[in-house]
């Protein structure tokens, strides 16, 4: 008999980890999820072994396929696939791309050459322990809090600072969802569109029309999501309109190029999940 169990809690790291969710399957048939591009950082724990992934299908499933018991994937705009065995356990985490300095001990910027990241060789040895005694423990409650308290130490430590002009870009970008111009973006800042470009892509590893886009997409799919998840077809048009795209087409194209296929090959893929809860308002969960 299969099961499916998703538990939500609320980070409570200043806002550093935007979500996290602990998740629980089995009995399932083994498949290729498509790990979709968001504007926050992916951090996995597993709980039950390691976690297959790579940038296309056939690096997924063959003998080159990035296998750690810890994923720490950077911002990306291709899906990343990940291979979901027949069982599998874990906890995922959204950080913010500029907590990146305090949580993971680097600039986002640094994690933007690889899909995946093994995570020890980005939180260091201390990051298996913490991953076995998740693995130890036996309630959500105490893997969460066990998890929290880790980050919070990290979070302590001496960081890098970001740059003022970078983080008022970031929250002017998510303020308007990713509709907003480059031009007013750069005057809000009081820099140079070239300038802001130049210290926003240093620090995330794209630039401020890369990260509206993904942002953008990001309160798209989540409505496209909450559409299914409340029981009815979801009207694409109208998603369109109400998320800054120009139009039901301009929707379609930004899915087939975070997702590989249409929104209605993606929610063909990812109804059960949705219905069953994997995905968040906003975050993307490994189902």
């Amino acid at each position: 008999m299969s099961s499916r169990e998703f538990v939500r809690a609320v980070p409570r790291l200043d806002g550093m980890v935007v979500s996290a969710v602990g998740y629980r399957t089995a009995g399932q048939r083994p498949a290729l999820h498509r790990g979709l591009p968001s504007p926050y950082l992916t951090v996995i724990f597993s709980l039950d072994g390691a976690i297959a992934t790579g940038a296309t299908p056939a690096q997924a499933t063959g003998a080159d396929a990035v296998r750690t018991d810890i994923i720490v994937g950077g911002l990306h705009q291709s899906p990343a696939y990940v291979v979901q065995p027949e069982h599998e356990a874990g906890i995922q985490l959204a950080v913010h791309p500029l907590a990146a300095r305090a949580l993971l001990g680097l600039p986002a910027a640094e994690l933007a050459g690889q899909l995946v990241t093994g995570g020890t060789d980005v939180f260091g040895a201390r990051a298996a322990e913490v991953q076995e005694r998740l693995c130890a423990l036996d309630t959500w409650e105490d893997r969460f809090a066990a998890l929290a308290a880790y980050l919070r130490r990290r979070a302590n430590r001496p960081a890098g600072a970001v740059r003022p002009e970078v983080a008022g870009a970031w929250a002017w970008l998510a303020r308007h969802r990713g509709a907003g111009t480059l031009g007013g973006l750069s005057r809000h800042v009081a820099l140079s569109e070239r300038r802001l470009t130049a210290l926003f892509r240093a620090e995330t590893g794209l630039s401020p029309k890369q990260a509206a886009r993904l942002m953008r997409f990001q309160h798209a799919k989540s409505a496209v999501a909450r559409a299914v998840a409340a029981g009815g077809p979801p009207d694409l048009a109208r998603v369109a309109a109400d998320t800054g795209y120009y139009d039901h087409s301009h929707l379609v194209r930004d899915f087939r190029q975070y997702t590989g296929v249409s929104p209605t090959g993606w929610l063909a893929e990812e109804c059960r999940n949705i219905q069953a809860g994997a995905h968040g308002d906003g975050e993307e969960w490994k189902p």
